[in-house]
């Protein structure tokens, strides 16, 4: 048998080697037909390319394709500037399975191919590149596209795409897109911006705000958008809801109107059904054994204190007061009644009689403590009288509830005054603080050996009279009951801590301080908690703590010029008085000590002031505005009210020497006075108050001020 030659085999071998290697004759014709369709007319395009069925694109490199060497497979396509005239048939491509496994490089860029762009280009899953810019293709880019999950890189810019862009936000590697120069509408999309390398979508037809690009790309790559606005484009946003929006929070409010309506219904009823028991313009009369409804409103007697042991449940008792003798519990039945209030504990009613007097009716409801043990405790109360505590002129007590009756003052009360308009000044808060206090201590001195602290204290408790003299309302009204009183997290701020658990007589008075620290804060920062879960105590001890104390002043105190460090010093009172820990609060006692100091030191620092001003006697107004303000601070506390500096009586003159400057002044109220006279030196002093050291005012002139003092 005879052998066959060596290069005989060696041949066979490298022709079997082409052959398994090679494209397959469906993916050759694949890629010549795909190039057909983009040359159009031109129907030698491919054969010019030398794109063929006897050659094959990766072992005699076909222009313009790319292979992988490893495993003969088509990973490019770069047609760009081929003058290629017809349509992009996507899918003679991306249907053959084997090539839109490979290809991951498309660019026919810089031609003239025309038509859409098909949806099957989402079947070449492995696209990284897609450039078709520079063409005429128009239509809407296939909602399919986002389905290109390999996508790096998208050029479609300068074309003749029109409408809605699919949504690129679901590439999330995305670092080039490229869409100037065509006629797309709808919102820019919002893609990662902060991965883009490349991002230009200007000359078309966007509208809409501008997604967050995160400083990343600048005005021109948005220019050429009329309806586009916000940064980086000079002209802003209006605001304007968008009908969704529109539609979505008027569905909002139409759930909110019906939940108001639905309150105000359970509401309205409610209260017809309590008016049916309790008030309907009138106080309806309480017994022992309920409500009455069948007994006659004659003969309920009005008696005196002291002969209140002697009298049924029914009667009303008066405490020792002039303004409420006379009365019966009848006019009280039937005189016209306008509910104030209502609370947890019970409700407040302003009763007019037909003689103009006006009084306040206190309807507590729900206390567990016995008539007797009621009428001894408000009868020890009247006992204990302050100015600036109010009193109770009459009270009625059963089983069931409990009235007592009260001058009405005018004014309304402090907290109401600090949520108002009109300024409150650094002065009148100050005075506000120090006349509190001092009823306050006053009263826990007087009947801390009878347990009796106030309770409930707040600023919606410090009423203001006629003069705007503020008064401790409600005092004793309400003991510190842990079953009543909810938790500290579910209240407001003006509670103390210990008010949440068991109590005593210690931690009910201690309970007060609490409470009159709070009130300190209020007249302090502004800011009020009553009604609220504002914890204005902590947000204080934390402002303080990170050494921004200044911050929480009220900043009406700070642009009036108000003593920064006067604040500061009635801020740290304020601060001992909401101390968590009970056992280190100060006393009451304390506290208007302290209080007064500071007050004190403030009347010093105004006098020092009104002696400077006086020392620049040309400046004549000033020192008039100064004195009224001294004179203000200077008041008898009796006389001295939270308002106007013409709260009280006073007087002034002014004498005018050879040159226009006041030689002599005065002011008066009452029995105090303040006057200065020339003289040769100049010396500060104040009869009665010591100022500490002697203190030079310096020469003003003509005449010099030697004697600010306090005459009687």
């Amino acid at each position: 048998m005879d052998q066959v030659p060596i290069w005989v085999l060696f041949i066979s071998f490298l022709l079997l080697f082409h052959t398994t290697s090679s494209i397959e004759p469906d993916v050759r014709q694949a890629l010549i037909n795909f190039l057909g369709s983009l040359s159009g007319s031109n129907g030698q395009a491919a054969q010019a390319a030398g794109w063929n069925l006897d050659t094959d694109p990766c072992l005699d490199g076909w222009n313009g394709v790319t292979c992988d060497k490893k495993n003969q497979s088509v990973q490019k396509i770069s047609l760009d500037g081929l003058s290629l005239a017809g349509i992009l048939d996507v899918g003679s491509l991306c249907t053959k399975q084997s090539l839109a496994a490979s290809l991951n490089y498309l660019s026919v860029g810089n031609n003239s191919i025309s038509g859409d762009v098909r949806k099957e280009i989402a079947d070449c899953k492995q696209l990284a590149r897609l450039n078709i810019s520079g063409n005429r293709f128009s239509g809407k880019l296939p909602d399919s596209l986002p389905m290109l999950n390999n996508l790096k890189k998208l050029d479609i810019s300068n074309n003749h795409l029109s409408g809605d862009l699919p949504d690129l936000s679901r590439i999330s590697g995305l670092t080039t897109f490229l869409a100037q120069n065509n006629q797309l509408t709808g919102k820019v999309p919002k893609l990662d911006f902060s991965n883009l390398e490349q991002f230009d979508v200007s000359n078309n037809l966007f509208r809409g705000p501008i997604p967050d690009v995160e400083d990343r790309f600048y005005e021109s790559s948005f220019l050429g958008n009329p309806g586009l606005c916000g940064d980086p484009l000079p002209n802003k946003c209006p605001k304007k809801v968008s009908k969704e929006e529109f539609l979505m929070y008027s569905g909002y409010a139409l759930i909110v109107l019906v939940l108001i309506m639905f309150v105000v219904f359970r509401l309205c009823k409610r209260r017809t059904k309590e008016e049916k028991v309790d008030a309907t313009n009138k106080i309806v009369a309480v017994d022992d054994s309920g409500y009455k409804t069948g007994l006659s409103r004659s003969d309920f007697s009005v008696i005196s204190g002291d002969q209140s042991a002697l009298v049924s449940s029914t009667s009303l008792v008066v405490l020792t007061s002039p303004v409420v003798n006379g009365l019966k519990f009848e006019d009280l039945l039937t005189a016209p009644a306008e509910l104030l209030g209502r609370g947890k504990h019970g409700s407040l009613y302003k009763v007019i009689f037909d003689k103009g007097m006006t009084l306040v009716v206190k309807r507590i409801k729900d206390w567990a403590i016995s008539s007797d043990e009621f009428k001894k405790r408000m009868q020890r109360i009247d006992q204990v009288k302050h100015p600036n505590v109010l009193p109770a002129l009459a009270f009625y007590c059963s089983k069931l509830e409990k009235l007592l009756i009260y001058e009405y003052q005018q004014n309304g009360s402090l907290f109401q005054l600090l949520s108002g308009d009109q300024p409150l000044g650094w002065s009148s808060r100050l005075n506000l603080a120090a006349t509190i206090a001092e009823a306050l201590a006053f009263m826990h001195q007087e009947l801390h050996s009878d347990g009796i602290a106030h309770g409930n204290l707040k600023s919606s408790n410090i009423l203001l009279n006629r003069n705007m003299v503020p008064c401790i309302s409600e005092y004793g009204l309400r003991e510190a009951d842990s079953k009543e009183l909810p938790s500290l997290s579910a209240t407001n701020s003006r509670r103390a801590i210990e008010q949440t658990g068991a109590t005593s007589s210690n931690s009910t008075f201690n309970a007060d301080i609490y409470a009159f620290g709070v009130i300190l804060l209020e007249l302090l920062t502004g800011k009020l908690v009553q009604n609220s879960e504002f914890d204005l105590a902590r947000w204080v001890h934390s402002a303080v703590r990170e050494e921004w104390t200044v911050e929480v002043f009220d900043k009406r105190l700070i642009s009036h010029g108000a003593s920064e460090a006067r604040m500061v010093d009635l801020l740290q009172v304020a601060i001992k008085c909401v101390n968590r820990s009970p056992e280190t609060r100060p006393t009451m006692r304390k506290v208007a000590y302290m209080i007064n100091a500071i007050k004190e030191e403030e009347e010093r620092s105004m006098v020092f002031e009104l002696v400077s001003l006086i020392g620049q006697s040309h400046i004549k107004s000033q020192v008039i505005q100064e004195s009224r303000r001294l004179v203000t601070h200077l008041a008898p506390r009796e006389t001295q009210g939270v308002g106007s500096p013409l709260a009280f009586p006073f007087t002034w003159e002014i004498g005018v020497c050879q040159e226009q400057l006041p030689s002599h002044f005065s002011v008066g109220f009452f029995d105090r006075a303040i006057s200065y006279q020339e003289s040769g030196h100049s010396r500060v002093q104040k009869v009665g108050h010591s100022f500490g050291s002697k203190r030079d005012t310096g020469s003003i002139g003509l005449s010099e001020v030697t004697d600010i003092k306090t005459k009687k």
